[in-house]
């Protein structure tokens, strides 16, 4: 088998089953799963993210299912972890499966660290203003969003705008480079031969799928996981995400039935949205092989890896 300087990408939208698939194949060719999900490197934030389960939970490396899995439960949520940190990360840790003659699996979703990767995209070293930083966070959602729609039209129609922490970064860097935030990212010449496998999932299919990724997490004690690092930690940025954010306001509360109810359609329909944009960014991607056959997914990588 000849995977010098080759890697499989598994990509999509959440719930589309990136990890199941990811496992299967990992365990059909040898290889080990560098994860690409800017939530699972987070410590602590487990069921709000559908963390995968570790088969022994006192072993220090992280293997699922048999698989070693990377850049999960790496990183404390007090911590600075973005972009050009995962970048780092990952190509090390794809170079060091190779340097052992295992196929690396880069898997997940989130778009901007499965594009640092395979098209080698560098980062504007663009220095924090601090208070340009202070003054935009005194802004609400709505605000921020606006304004990031008139700096960067192309950008604001694939960012996380649940995510107050990149808004301001996208805006800072806008402001301060006078040029779109989506611009100022170069790609160089590529370090690795990717192969992208896109699960492709129907919209009615993928909200069923959510929503009953939002049941289970419910019901595993999402509330408390939430309540317990909300308390902990406060509100910090990776805790501005989805499944633990809508849960800020009913932290001194004791909820009925119908406030988790209520609680769960708004993870649900921020989910199913958050998904879409998932979409809108890989859909621009030509590289991507869109299909869930196992059998033309097969025969796809054995053309990768054989040529």
């Amino acid at each position: 088998m000849k995977i010098k300087n080759k890697i499989i990408i598994i990509l999509g939208p959440t719930a589309s089953g990136k990890t199941d698939l990811g496992i299967f194949l990992a365990k059909k060719y040898g290889g080990e799963i560098v994860s690409a999900d800017s939530r699972l490197v987070y410590k602590g934030l487990d069921i709000g993210t559908a963390k995968p389960l570790k088969d022994n939970p006192n072993n220090k490396e992280y293997i699922v299912s048999g698989i070693p899995h990377y850049l999960i439960d790496c990183c404390s949520p007090k911590n600075p972890f973005n972009v050009a940190v995962f970048k780092n990360k990952a190509i090390w840790r794809l170079r060091e499966i190779i340097k052992r003659k295992k196929l690396p699996f880069l898997v997940g979703g989130t778009g901007l660290y499965l594009d640092a990767i395979s098209k080698n995209l560098s980062f504007p070293g663009i220095i924090a203003n601090q208070s340009l930083r202070d003054a935009l966070e005194m802004k609400d959602m709505p605000d921020l969003i606006k304004e990031y729609q008139s700096l960067d039209p192309l950008g604001a129609k694939n960012i996380d705008i649940n995510n107050k922490r990149r808004l301001i970064r996208a805006i800072e860097v806008c402001r301060l480079t006078g040029k779109p935030f989506w611009e100022s990212r170069k790609t160089e010449e590529p370090i690795f031969d990717c192969l992208k496998i896109g699960i492709p999932t129907e919209k009615e299919i993928l909200l069923e799928r959510i929503k009953q990724r939002v049941d289970k997490m419910i019901s595993s004690g999402l509330q408390r996981e939430a309540f317990k690092l909300i308390k902990r930690h406060g509100l910090i940025p990776p805790l501005q995400t989805i499944g633990y954010q809508e849960w800020a306001n009913y932290i001194n509360k004791n909820l009925s039935e119908k406030d988790i109810s209520e609680i769960k359609e708004v993870i649900t329909n921020n989910t199913f949205k958050f998904a879409k944009r998932q979409m809108t960014w890989f859909k621009r991607d030509k590289d991507i092989h869109w299909t869930d056959n196992k059998n033309q997914i097969t025969k796809l990588i054995n053309n990768f890896i054989n040529k």
